[in-house]
């Protein structure tokens, strides 16, 4: 699996406590040896500061970090400025989204896709970064329709992106689905699975309808016939996960993406079970 590529998502903490937690299990999953670690970008860069404090401490530590930059309700210059930082940082790969607009903020800003922040990147610095763009296998929650999302997806590819991380999803006929298609549309970048482990049933329903995530109806009744038995619902959702991913892989998947949710346990757990050691 020399050729695939495995990378572990964190967010920015918002207390001292949760920035002191966080080194502790970058240090674990750093141990396996993904290629990078990406960092979440708030709506409307409501996080700004504090992803790029998280990120300069994964560079630090000597390792690759791929900071999230969404689009909407910022201007050109004030994206121009960041990209600037990212270089000066030495950052190759950067998250390129549209975002969300925070609550209660009226203007879209300078930007209204993602297709037009990856066109702006590739615009203002050539092929200094890796753009890696998002794709949603069961449809984006907002998009009119199947194809509408799709030729969203082509833009952005058609704009500049190098490659894609998916939504996460736990039925992998939807991702070899969604590959045939973009493929069909002319897309050849790789699109690197999500991968969400699952801690707790209740936070991850909740989770998933806001996003528009689907839970298998089998895997919901699986899950709630356990109950409030943690161990159970943790064990299920390690199996679950691992046999999600093995499918992945042996499909033609061309890597992973895991949503660590600034956890090491149940990454680790299934890195392992994987058998991808330490890369």
């Amino acid at each position: 699996m020399n050729d695939k590529t495995f990378s572990i998502e964190f967010f920015p903490p918002q207390t001292a406590e949760g920035v002191e937690k966080l080194r502790l299990v970058r240090d674990k999953l750093a141990a396996l040896k993904p290629a990078f670690f990406s960092v979440t970008y708030g709506a409307g860069g409501s996080t700004r500061e504090r992803t790029f404090s998280t990120v300069r401490e994964i560079v630090a530590a000597g390792l690759d970090a791929a900071p999230h930059l969404s689009c909407i309700g910022s201007s050109r210059e004030s994206i121009r400025g960041i990209l600037a930082e990212f270089q000066a940082e030495g950052i190759r790969r950067v998250v390129a989204l549209r975002g969300d607009l925070p609550s209660g903020m009226a203007d879209p800003g300078e930007f209204r896709y993602a297709n037009e922040l990856v066109e702006f990147i590739r615009a203002e610095t050539g092929d200094h970064f890796h753009i890696e763009v998002a794709a949603y296998p069961e449809w984006h929650p907002q998009a009119r329709s199947a194809d509408d999302d799709l030729q969203a997806f082509v833009r952005k590819v058609n704009a500049g992106a190098n490659s894609a991380i998916t939504q996460y999803f736990y039925n992998a006929d939807a991702y070899f689905h969604f590959v045939d298609a973009v493929r069909a549309a002319g897309v050849t970048i790789p699109i690197v699975p999500g991968i969400m482990p699952i801690a707790s049933f209740s936070k991850l329903a909740r989770f998933s309808d806001a996003c528009g995530a689907e839970i298998p109806r089998w895997m919901r009744k699986k899950f709630e016939g356990f109950g409030d038995d943690a161990d159970s619902i943790k064990a299920f959702g390690l199996d679950v996960v691992t046999e999600l991913c093995q499918k992945l892989l042996a499909g033609g998947a061309p890597g992973l993406h895991f949503y660590s949710m600034n956890q090491s346990g149940l990454t680790s757990e299934i890195w392992q079970r994987l058998g991808l050691g330490t890369r």
